[in-house]
């Protein structure tokens, strides 16, 4: 038999091979615990104080443009008589003489308008309606642009290079202009059919102007979307497990859904999330040039819109709804621009 101590003996150790004991196990150092992408990537995201902080004021702004007016002692159409112009926590003399008899008032936080409407509340719907279209348009923007990027981007070829053509041309069609022609071209079909067909009343509410920007966004801005996915999913479908998937005989559209834009959600997530505020200040635009919601129905756009006529007078009238809009417009994009450096690969250190 060979020396085991030999250093050029070939014959094997065999407690080399025995089960490692505690402090062996003890004694391995793991530098860094293994982690998913999505745990990684909102771990990173929580170190970012700047999006956290944006995260909080959205969550803030949901509550008051969702929750609080639900319990609000006053509806953004309704006028109170005598209530008319007043300031920031004013009473009307009506108002006053009811507190003298015993009664409690809730104050006019904001004041109110011309009408007699209050402020606050008309701030909060508002902010409701600009949430709302920047969310369902950034929706519509998501479906519309990943599946066509990724339609492009998957077949390659003369479909690639038609429908990024078509892309280009959209590029080119001015979007208010289009705005302004579905407003006068569906006005009356869609307002005959808000009054013969059961079930659509709510385009009424709603307005015309306000759909024809749903439109808009479905027929033009998908766009930018399409073009990102198109260029992710030109890299990803070179992969292997692309190649394995059509090896075992996977379809078109399931590799699509299941394997190419599966692999693109972090980039879906942070490009949403990015479009948003840009949705909601096209809305709020659009708005102050009376192409939005209907009223009595509020919107931050329309709101200061209304109040430049006597900004001199009532500058809180304007100022409340731009400070909402900025507020909310930089809050996305903070958490947007934490998202994406939460979430891209590239920049992790």
């Amino acid at each position: 038999m060979l020396n085991k101590n030999k250093s050029l003996s070939f014959q094997l150790d065999v407690s080399d091979f025995l089960p490692a004991d505690e402090s062996e196990k003890q004694s391995i150092d793991i530098m860094r615990e293994s982690v998913s992408f999505w745990k990684d990537g909102f771990r990173r995201l929580a170190r970012n104080k700047l999006a956290m902080i944006s995260l909080f004021t959205i969550i803030v702004v949901m509550i008051f443009a969702f929750i609080v007016p639900s319990f609000y002692p006053y509806s953004y159409e309704q006028q109170i008589r005598g209530s008319e112009n007043l300031y920031l926590m004013e009473y009307s003399g009506e108002e006053l003489a009811r507190i003298e008899a015993g009664e409690k008032v809730f104050p006019h936080i904001l004041g109110t308008d011309n009408l007699g409407r209050d402020t606050a509340i008309r701030i909060m719907m508002g902010s409701r309606i600009s949430l709302l279209v920047g969310i369902i348009a950034s929706a519509i923007i998501l479906i519309i642009g990943s599946l066509y990027g990724a339609i492009a981007g998957y077949f390659g070829g003369k479909v690639d290079l038609y429908m990024m053509r078509l892309v280009d041309i959209i590029y080119t069609v001015p979007d208010i202009l289009v705005i302004i022609l579905l407003s006068v071209t569906l006005k009356y079909p869609l307002r005959s059919l808000a009054d013969t067909v059961p079930g659509f009343g709510w385009i009424s509410t709603v307005g015309v102007g306000l759909i024809s920007i749903f439109i808009v966004f479905s027929l033009l801005y998908w766009v930018g979307m399409a073009r990102i996915v198109r260029g992710q999913i030109l890299t990803l479908k070179e992969q292997e497990f692309v190649t394995a998937a059509r090896a075992l005989g996977a379809s078109h559209s399931r590799i699509i859904k299941n394997h190419l834009l599966t692999n693109c959600v972090g980039t879906l997530i942070v490009t949403t999330t990015l479009q948003i505020p840009s949705s909601i200040f096209t809305e709020s635009f659009l708005s102050f040039l009376g192409l939005g919601v209907n009223a009595p129905m509020p919107s931050l756009g329309s709101l200061a819109a209304q109040a430049v006529g006597g900004m001199n007078s009532y500058p809180h009238r304007l100022l409340a709804p731009a400070i909402a809009i900025s507020i909310i417009i930089l809050s996305f994009n903070l958490l947007g621009d934490g998202l994406r450096d939460a979430f891209d690969p590239r920049l992790k250190n």
